[in-house]
């Protein structure tokens, strides 16, 4: 079975704590999704953030509606969370995002997606269509938050 990972790094001129909550308002999700996913919380707002929380969505991918399930399973405010997929398309998603004060008014951001396609190995037959929707959808994500955050 292959474990493929995506990651992506991006810092802001905005202290540790304003960037951490950003991210840690499941409502922000929304806003730095691409429109064409369709992507809804579905559990209802707001929603407190602790280890444990599950938080279900639903979206579109390929034009098919899916649901997701995530479950915070790591909870350090302000430097780190970590989000695994209970129920989604892939066979394993594991979301870490890292935040990492680079000075009083900088932080970095790192994103660490480990993910595993469905019916694997055939799966991995798509791996690179997979990529890049992944690629697509975490640029779109840091444009965003650079739009939402600094402007």
């Amino acid at each position: 079975m292959a474990e493929h990972i995506l990651t992506r790094k991006l810092t802001l001129d905005l202290p540790i704590e304003k960037v951490f909550d950003f991210f840690a308002d499941a409502g922000n999700l929304e806003r730095i999704t691409p429109p064409e996913l369709n992507f809804h919380i579905i559990t209802p707002q707001p929603i407190r953030i602790e280890k444990g929380t599950l938080i279900d969505y639903q979206l579109k991918m390929r034009g098919f509606p899916v649901k997701w399930r995530t479950e915070i399973s790591e909870w350090n405010p302000p430097h780190l969370f970590v989000d695994r997929a209970l129920k989604s398309p892939y066979n394993q998603w594991i979301h870490c995002h890292t935040f990492t004060e680079l000075s009083k008014n900088q932080t970095l951001i790192e994103d660490k997606v480990r993910y595993r396609l469905p019916l694997e190995p055939l799966g991995d037959l798509a791996l690179w269509l997979v990529r890049r929707e992944l690629n697509y959808i975490f640029d779109f994500r840091q444009k965003a938050v650079v739009e939402v955050l600094i402007k």
